[in-house]
């Protein structure tokens, strides 16, 4: 029998500990043993629950207990789920996670110890949810060199720009219904700011190229700023503004960012609404694949951290290879990055776009009807740097979105 710990009885906690009794006949068939929850840990009193005769307050009482051969750990932040996670590793106990913040900061360091020890610590739902990209990286497309992922990694902010499209509404008025229908925290910094989509792209990256990419290094923009016209610029144009994380090779090295976007209809992550997430993976033997689903939720990604748990269960006593090197990928600078850029201007096109052009070079106009005194405009691929150099000499610039086009 293997016996599993699970540390917190959160929204994930709980969802992992029903995954796991709910389907425990299936998950025993592939694993080839039971798999028994002996532990959930939390410092509150669950009277009446199905987990109050598996409930434990102190940590110790786990780490300490050797029949445990598996941690789950869902408590969110980095302390006490780092601490509470290398002891458990560093007792001979496997550890699998939805935690990205933890996996973005110190990864690296608790996968060493897991190889150390011939054992495991897995981090499926810490990226997408329930949607499977962590094993298709690590497994499935190994053969390929990856040169390009790019995604909906948030659902807190997709649900609030597909909003914003559909009903002509504000930022801060979405931003309240969402947190009002629980799609949002009470603090959303780390959505609407992009921090969450900034760490899952890092892990992604980290293992796509093999090499540690460090958060910290990645440019990151959030949605505070997008209007509702600059929505309806982007309908009148057939496209759609999504908070986009990428990371890309290119000729000069690879650069990841997260910001918000301006795409076609034609990208294959226009169409993925509401608080649905996707992932596009290009490889150069692939080509083009997408991931979608379900990136939050509490069931979605309690199936993929249960699926972990199977995963560890038959591989016990052997570490499956995953991870990337431990030195840091310089990551190209932002100022060489190109990109078309959507540019909303105050003034007449016929006054103002001497102007525009002669700093931009060609550019495409956009007129919105029904709004006066200003105009778009798009300018052709041209580096951050450049679309810097350029913006400063033009007056009256409102505010600029990347475009994909």
């Amino acid at each position: 029998m293997v016996k599993v710990a699970i540390l917190g009885y959160g929204t994930v906690g709980s969802g992992v500990f029903e995954v796991l009794n709910t389907n425990s006949a299936s998950i025993a068939k592939r694993v080839g043993e039971e798999v028994q929850v002996k532990y959930v840990l939390d410092l509150r009193e669950f009277p009446g629950d199905p987990v109050e005769p598996v409930l434990v307050h102190d940590y110790e009482v786990i780490v300490n207990d050797p029949e445990v051969d598996i941690v789950v750990e869902t408590m969110g932040g980095v302390n006490p789920a780092y601490p509470f996670s290398k002891r458990a590793l560093e007792a001979g106990k496997s550890v699998c996670t939805s935690n990205k913040e933890l996996v973005a900061r110190h990864g690296t360091e608790l996968m060493k110890i897991a190889k150390e020890k011939s054992i495991n610590y897995m981090f499926e739902a810490s990226c997408g949810g329930g949607i499977p990209i962590i094993r298709p990286i690590n497994s499935s497309l190994t053969a390929d060199e990856i040169d390009e992922i790019t995604g909906i990694l948030n659902g807190t902010t997709n649900y609030i720009l597909s909003k914003m499209s559909s009903d002509g509404s504000d930022f801060a008025d979405v931003l309240k219904e969402a947190q009002e229908k629980g799609y949002a925290e009470k603090n959303p910094e780390a959505d609407v700011e992009g921090y969450d989509p900034c760490r899952k792209i890092a892990i992604l990256s980290s293992l796509a190229y093999e090499q540690f990419v460090d958060y910290q290094d990645i440019y990151t923009e959030g949605i505070t700023k997008i209007t509702a016209t600059d929505i309806k610029y982007a309908k009148e144009m057939g496209a759609a503004v999504k908070l986009l994380a990428t990371s890309r090779k290119t000729e000069q090295g690879i650069y990841a960012m997260v910001s918000p976007v301006m795409i076609a209809s034609t990208h294959p992550l226009y169409s993925v609404n509401d608080v649905f997430n996707a992932i596009f993976v290009h490889g150069n033997m692939l080509g083009d694949a997408m991931f979608y689903g379900s990136g939050a939720g509490k069931l979605p990604t309690a199936s993929a951290v249960a699926g972990d748990v199977v995963d560890i269960a038959k591989n016990l006593h052997h570490t499956v290879m995953m991870g990337w090197k431990e030195e840091k990928l310089e990551l190209l600078p932002i100022s060489q990055v190109t990109s078309r850029f959507f540019v909303r201007v105050q003034g007449v096109v016929a006054d103002v776009l001497p102007a525009v052009e002669a700093a931009f070079g060609k550019v495409e106009t956009i007129s919105l009807p029904g709004v006066e005194g200003e105009f778009a405009f798009v300018t052709e691929t041209m580096t951050e740097e450049a679309y810097k150099a350029a913006a400063e000499k033009v007056d009256g610039i409102i505010s600029m979105i990347r475009a994909r086009f």
